[in-house]
C-alpha cells in the first residue's frame, strides 16, 4: 500500500571549492521555487542531471481537511455530487486526511458512476492506495478514476467531456498574501462551459513565504552564479516578484540585466503563460513529447538547432534544462501545480 509521502531524496550538500568558471560551466547553479512537497523530487532530478540546485521556495502549503468535511458527511452528503476534481498533490492529501476517520463509506454502493479526476502522476496516489478508493465506496466498480493524456486544466476539463447540469467538486488551494493566479478561475469557467456545475472547495492553503524567500537567488545572481531558474506555477513566480520588490527594490528587468545569460524554465504552458503576464520571459517550457536534441531550439526563440560538439556553454545549460523539463520533469511534476498554485 503506498503511503501518502512523497519520496524521500537527499538535498545535495555545496559544490566543493572551484572557479566562478567552472561552477558554471561544469555545475551550473539552477535555482527551483517550489514548495516542500516536491523540491526533494526535483532537487534530486537536477543534481543527477549535473545542476547544482539551489531551493529558493516561495510559497509553502498547509492542508485543510477540515474544511472538506462538510462536504463529504453525514452520507449521503457527497452523493449530490458526480466527480471531484484534483488540482494538485495537496489536495488528494488533504481529503485522504478528511476521510480517514470515516468509518462507512461516503457513497452507496450502487449509483451513478462517480469520478476521481488527478493528473499526471499526482493520480498514483489514488490508484496504488485501495484504502482511498475503499473510502469513497464499497463497490469499486461505481468509481472511476480519470487521468487525462495532457496533464493541463484545459486537459482536465475535455477528458471530462460534457457535465449536462451535474455537480463537481474542485479541490483547489486558498491563496493568502498573493494574488490568486488565473489558473483555477478559468479552470472553473471552462468547466462551467462545459455544462458542468462546478463548485470550489478549499483543500489547503497557498501562502507566500515572505519578503526573504528570494535572498539567495540574488546573491547568486549578483555573483554571476545563477544559470537557470526553474518555476512550476504562477504564483511561485509571483511570489519571487514579490520578494524581489520587498526586499532588494528589483523587477525582472533587472534580474536580466544583473544575470543575462540566466535561463528561465516553465513547467508546461499554463506557467508559462502565466509567468509571462507577469512580465517574465521564458527561455523553456517543453511538453511532455519534446525530442531532447532539438527541443533547445523550439523553446529558444527559432534559433538554430544545437549540436552539443558545437554548443556554447550556455547552449549546453539549455540543451540540458531542456533534456531534464521533458523527460523527467514533465513525468514528475504534473499540472503545473495550478495545480499547486
Amino acid at each position: 500500500m503506498m503511503t501518502m509521502q512523497n519520496p524521500t531524496y537527499p538535498f545535495p550538500g555545496p559544490l566543493s571549492p572551484t572557479t566562478a568558471a567552472t561552477t558554471t560551466c561544469s555545475y551550473p547553479t539552477v535555482a527551483f521555487t517550489t514548495p516542500p512537497n516536491y523540491a526533494a523530487r526535483l532537487c534530486h532530478l537536477l543534481t543527477i542531471k549535473g545542476f547544482n540546485p539551489l531551493w529558493c521556495p516561495t510559497l509553502v502549503t498547509h492542508p485543510t481537511p477540515h474544511s472538506l468535511k462538510p462536504y463529504l458527511s453525514p452520507p449521503p452528503t457527497l452523493e449530490s455530487f458526480s466527480a471531484i476534481a484534483f488540482t494538485s498533490r495537496a489536495a488528494i492529501t488533504s481529503l485522504s486526511t478528511a476521510i480517514a476517520d470515516f468509518t462507512e463509506p461516503l457513497l452507496s454502493p450502487h449509483g451513478h458512476t462517480f469520478i476521481l479526476a488527478a493528473l499526471g502522476k499526482d493520480s498514483e496516489l489514488i490508484v496504488n492506495d485501495d484504502s482511498f478508493i475503499a473510502k469513497f465506496c464499497q463497490n469499486p466498480n461505481r468509481i472511476r478514476v480519470l487521468v487525462p493524456p495532457i496533464a493541463t486544466p484545459s486537459g482536465l476539463v475535455h477528458a471530462l467531456g460534457l457535465g449536462l447540469g451535474r455537480r463537481l467538486m474542485c479541490l483547489v488551494p486558498t491563496v493568502v498574501g498573493l494574488d490568486e493566479p488565473a489558473v483555477v478561475p478559468n479552470f472553473v469557467k471552462e468547466l462551467e462551459e462545459k455544462g458542468w456545475d462546478p463548485v470550489r472547495v478549499s483543500a489547503y492553503e497557498t501562502r507566500w513565504k515572505g519578503r526573504e524567500c528570494g535572498k539567495e537567488l540574488v546573491e547568486k545572481c549578483e555573483r554571476g552564479e545563477l544559470g537557470a531558474v526553474v518555476f512550476t506555477s504562477t504564483a511561485e513566480v509571483d511570489g519571487l516578484l514579490k520578494s524581489l520588490r520587498e526586499m532588494v527594490g528589483w523587477d525582472w528587468k533587472m534580474v536580466r540585466k544583473t544575470c543575462p545569460d540566466l535561463v528561465v524554465a516553465a513547467h508546461g504552458p499554463v506557467t508559462a503563460a502565466g509567468a509571462e503576464s507577469l512580465g517574465v520571459k521564458v527561455d523553456l517550457a517543453p511538453s511532455m513529447t519534446s525530442d531532447s536534441l532539438t527541443v533547445a531550439s523550439k523553446f529558444n526563440f527559432n534559433q538554430p538547432a544545437v549540436q552539443v560538439e558545437d554548443a556554447t556553454s550556455e547552449e549546453l545549460l539549455r540543451l540540458r534544462m531542456a533534456t531534464m523539463l521533458s523527460n523527467n520533469l514533465g513525468s514528475s511534476v504534473c499540472f503545473d501545480r495550478s495545480g499547486q498554485l
